[in-house]
C-alpha cells in the first residue's frame, strides 16, 4: 500500500473513524502466501482444550519447514494437553498484524495435529531460534503440522 493510501485512510479516519472499516475488502490468502505472513511475526495465539473448554495463549513461534514451532515447558497447559492426547493433539494456531487505527491488515489460522519434540538436536536448534519471553525456562517445543491452513488480507 503507498503512502498516500496511508495518509488517505488516516485523513478519512479522522473525519469519520468508520468510514476505513465500512471500505474494507477481504481478500483470502493461498496457503502458502498464509503461511510466509506467519513467519513475519514472532508472536501468535495457541488454542486448545483443557477441561473440555477452549484455552487460549499467547506464545512465541517459528515457521520451519511448513510447521510452526512453540516453545513451551513440562508443566505448561500447552504441554500436558498435546502429552496426554498424543498423536491426535488437535489444535489451532492464529497471529495477525492489524493496524488499529485502519484496521488494514492480515490474520492467518493453522489448523493442525501437535506432537512434542523430542529430538534433542532439533529442540535445541529451535531453542536457538525461538527466545522465551517469559522469566521461565523453555525445556520443550511443539510442532504444529498444518492440515489446514487460512488467511486474510484486510484492505481498501
Amino acid at each position: 500500500m503507498s503512502e498516500e493510501s496511508v495518509r488517505r485512510i488516516l485523513q478519512t479516519h479522522q473525519r469519520d473513524p468508520g468510514a476505513a472499516v465500512r471500505a474494507w475488502q477481504e481478500e483470502e490468502l493461498d496457503a502458502a502466501e498464509a503461511l510466509r505472513l506467519l513467519g513475519s511475526v514472532g508472536l501468535g495465539r495457541v488454542v486448545f482444550t483443557r477441561h473440555a473448554l477452549p484455552t487460549i495463549r499467547p506464545v512465541n513461534h517459528i515457521v520451519a519447514g511448513g510447521d510452526v514451532i512453540v516453545r513451551t515447558h513440562q508443566g505448561a497447559a500447552l504441554a500436558v494437553y498435546v502429552r496426554g492426547t498424543g498423536a491426535d493433539a488437535v489444535l489451532v494456531y492464529e497471529a495477525d498484524v492489524i493496524d488499529p487505527v485502519s484496521h488494514l491488515g492480515w490474520s492467518v489460522v493453522v489448523t493442525g495435529y501437535a506432537r512434542l519434540v523430542t529430538d534433542a538436536a532439533e529442540l535445541d536448534g529451535f531453542g536457538g531460534r525461538l527466545r522465551p519471553w517469559v522469566g521461565q525456562a523453555m525445556d520443550l517445543a511443539v510442532r504444529i503440522r498444518p492440515e489446514l491452513v487460512t488467511g486474510l488480507r484486510l484492505t481498501v
